[in-house]
């Protein structure tokens, strides 16, 4: 069931008494109506009548041209007084068909209200069909076969025969139009539907031969009509790749309300074919697909050779007889397995939009566990933990913030605990509004009286202190309160900034 039937069911949760069969009808005629407002370039509202109300039950805006309303009407209530034209089709049955008398964002819209009927012929909703004067005028100009048949799938939504409508995708400003009888004969074709069928050699007129004749793939036409049902099929034709979409129009019942809603007798059987050209999306897609695996593939690579790097000083260090050497080379291991985790999170993202960014809860928590096994003394007992919310940030950032959080943890565990054997630090990630903001708090032995972190901090602090203050763009602080606890913040980047720094 598509999005606009969630939308019926929440409306009548409201204690709207329909019958169930009357209700199961609004559901199967709210799942056309996205198709409807794409073909026929219209807003379209679906009323009920609520006590003396009419209620907006289902909307429908179109994708293939600029909608007249993008805010949301579902769940309004219209009085008689504010919208008398709808009141009066909605509890009298007098349908409206002309100019609005007001002007929708500083043009004139021409309103159509159509008739929705249950199957014992009682008015149980309308639909309003708006649509941009300009756009109407240029739509009454076109071929009497197209309007009909546009008319008729109006006729078929409005009493639930349309299958499968909500499957297909929204249309865009650019899609051709073929519509063909029973027999896949072409009716009618749209001046693109011929640019479409000219790139691939068809240079005469289309019009009256069978789909049958023509060298294309037109398989999904004919599943379509055999299964009374709208379906969608990539294709390629020739080098070109199409979006083909069958929306197959069933023969008419010979119900007398039926009738009614059409006025004139139409065709048994008939079907629209709905085509865009979307070789240059797919080559654009496959294209970026390719440098998204070629990106991943240098990620990895980097990370592999940062291990390397790490491994190859590892060795050094169980070389090495010297204490002090051992510690920064410790440190500088630490340093680079931080770089390379970024590394590693990049390498394995999969679509091209998420590789601009990095959860920084994960990150930290991995940190946590290499900083848990590798600098930690066994022998004493110090609990590091994780908590706050979790948030992304595009590769530099979440690079530097890797950095601060790991000389962060090592400074707090090789000072905080140098004479104490037990206690805890915690690691708190915060998004506020427009900052971000990592905690390291400990309850060790705090700093020393006097302390300047220019004149006194570790090589591991002045690493912090250029990150945040260089890359990040933002502020690191120090402060006793029961042992030592470290602030950084820093402005979350807009869109804009993310898209320049990755430039």
């Amino acid at each position: 069931m598509g999005h606009h039937s969630a939308q019926l069911a929440g409306v009548f949760q409201l204690g709207i008494d329909f019958r169930t069969e009357d209700l199961a009808l609004l559901h199967r005629i709210t799942e056309g109506l996205d198709l409807l407002a794409d073909v026929s370039h219209a807003d379209l509202l679906l009323y009920v009548r609520s006590d003396d109300c009419a209620l907006v039950v289902a909307q429908a805006k179109p994708t293939s041209v600029p909608p007249l309303y993008p805010e949301s009407f579902v769940g309004h209530s219209l009085s008689r007084e504010s919208a008398p034209t709808i009141h009066r089709a909605l509890f009298a049955g007098h349908m409206a068909h002309g100019v609005k008398g007001q002007l929708i964002r500083g043009a004139p819209t021409m309103l159509d209200t159509h008739p929705i009927y249950n199957s014992r012929g009682d008015l149980i909703a309308i639909l309003s069909v708006e649509m941009n004067l300009l756009e109407f005028e240029r739509r009454r100009k076109k071929n009497s076969i197209f309007r009909e048949t546009i008319a008729r799938l109006y006729t078929e939504v409005l009493t639930g025969r349309v299958e499968g409508a909500d499957q297909l995708a929204r249309l865009s400003e650019h899609y051709a139009t073929l519509i063909i009888d029973s027999s896949a004969r072409i009716l009618y074709m749209s001046s693109l539907a011929e640019q479409l069928y000219r790139k691939l050699g068809y240079t005469t007129s289309l019009l009256n031969r069978r789909l049958s004749e023509l060298d294309t793939t037109e398989h999904i036409c004919f599943k379509a009509m055999e299964r009374a049902r709208c379906l969608e099929q990539r294709i390629e034709e020739h080098n070109f790749i199409w979006l083909k979409r069958a929306i197959p129009l069933p023969p008419i019942p010979s119900r007398t309300f039926i009738r009614r809603l059409l006025g004139k007798q139409h065709r048994p059987g008939s079907a629209i074919i709905l085509i865009e050209d979307i070789t240059e999306e797919q080559r654009k897609d496959q294209a970026l697909r390719v440098k998204s695996a070629l990106i991943r593939e240098i990620h990895h690579r980097v990370k592999n050779n940062l291990q390397t790097i790490a491994a190859l000083l590892r060795m050094q260090a169980r070389r090495t007889g010297s204490p002090e050497v051992l510690d920064m080379l410790k440190q500088s291991i630490n340093r680079i397995l931080s770089i390379a985790l970024v590394h590693e999170f990049l390498s394995k993202e999969e679509s091209p939009e998420d590789t601009n960014f990095i959860s920084i809860r994960e990150v930290t928590q991995r940190i946590l566990s290499e900083v848990t096994q590798g600098i930690l003394d066994p022998v004493k007992s110090i609990h590091i933990s994780l908590d706050g919310d979790d948030f992304s940030l595009p590769p530099q950032q979440a690079t530097s913030c890797a950095l601060v959080i790991n000389e962060l943890l090592q400074n707090a565990v090789e000072h905080g605990f140098e004479v104490k054997n037990e206690g805890s630090i915690q690691v708190t990630l915060r998004a506020e509004t427009d900052h971000m903001v990592i905690e390291v708090a400990d309850n060790g032995q705090g700093l020393p009286p006097g302390f300047d972190i220019e004149r006194d901090g570790s090589l591991g602090l002045q690493i912090v202190q250029t990150l945040v203050r260089e890359d990040l763009k933002g502020r690191f602080a120090l402060q006793n309160t029961n042992g030592v606890h470290a602030r950084v913040s820093f402005p979350r980047l807009t869109v804009a900034e993310v898209a320049s720094s990755q430039g």
